[in-house]
């Protein structure tokens, strides 16, 4: 099952994406089930956001992937919604 994790980061709170970027980057290595993932940016091109696709077996291990992510436990997002995804093309 894919699944779509959009995070929206906290204002002003770049500084703590890129502090913890690194265990972030290992955490998606490690898992394993991260299909496709990068940074969502403003205007400017600045990080403001992730949104990450997650190849599991159902929502709830995505729930769990998404409550173990190194930026979840570093209060980056101010949101994270988790929606089925069907990839066409």
């Amino acid at each position: 099952m894919l699944i779509a994790l959009i995070a929206r980061d906290k204002a002003g709170a770049l500084k703590t994406r890129l502090d913890n970027r690194d265990a972030h980057l290992a955490y998606i290595e490690k898992t394993g089930v991260v299909t496709q993932a990068g940074p969502l940016l403003d205007a400017q091109g600045e990080m403001i956001g992730s949104l990450v696709i997650l190849d599991v077996a159902d929502l709830s291990s995505a729930e769990d992937w998404a409550a173990n992510d190194p930026y979840k436990h570093a209060g980056l997002f101010e949101s994270v919604e988790l929606i089925p995804w069907k990839k066409v093309i």
